[in-house]
């Protein structure tokens, strides 16, 4: 137990930097706050799952890993978000964008504010009842709306928590 303490105090105190700019600051997180495979931006750790999965399977397993399917919120978010694919061919991806509990009324399932969109020209259309959010669509690789039940790998994030005491 004391280790881990020591672990959580030293990514605490060690990793957290902080950025200033002319009209705000931000904290940055080390990548030393991820677990081992995951991906660090901002606050969040983020991490690819090649195996495919509907999107309620996919938000599942985030779950598991104490993560949701990945929230955007900004332009930089979405672009490492698309490198963690890059690898994998930047082929059609799940996050964590819905509108199943209300048509057109965009959620993300961490709760989140959906404050950032990149839909590609026409989208979200609901073809059919498309309630799920796939991005890598098309050539210009931006997000569509589909159909839940359609199997794609998907991209998980965990905020990074201070803990205290």
């Amino acid at each position: 137990m004391k280790l881990l303490t020591v672990s959580a105090l030293l990514c605490a105190m060690v990793a957290m930097y902080t950025v200033a700019d002319t009209t705000y600051t931000t904290i940055y997180f080390s990548p030393a706050c991820c677990p081992y495979g995951w991906n660090w931006f901002n606050t969040y750790c983020f991490q690819y799952v090649p195996r495919r999965m509907n999107w309620v399977a996919a938000e599942r397993n985030c779950l598991s890993m104490g993560a949701n399917l990945a929230s955007v919120h900004s332009r930089k978010e979405y672009h490492l978000i698309q490198r963690l694919t890059a690898r994998y061919g930047k082929g059609r991806t799940w996050i964590g964008g819905h509108d199943a509990p209300e048509e057109g009324i965009w959620l993300w399932s961490d709760g989140s504010r959906f404050n950032y969109q990149n839909w590609c020209g026409g989208e979200p259309n609901n073809y059919l009842k498309q309630d799920c959010l796939q991005i890598n669509y098309s050539g210009s690789k931006c997000w569509d709306d589909q159909h839940c039940h359609v199997n794609l790998p998907s991209i998980c994030a965990r905020k990074i928590s201070r803990r205290r005491g």
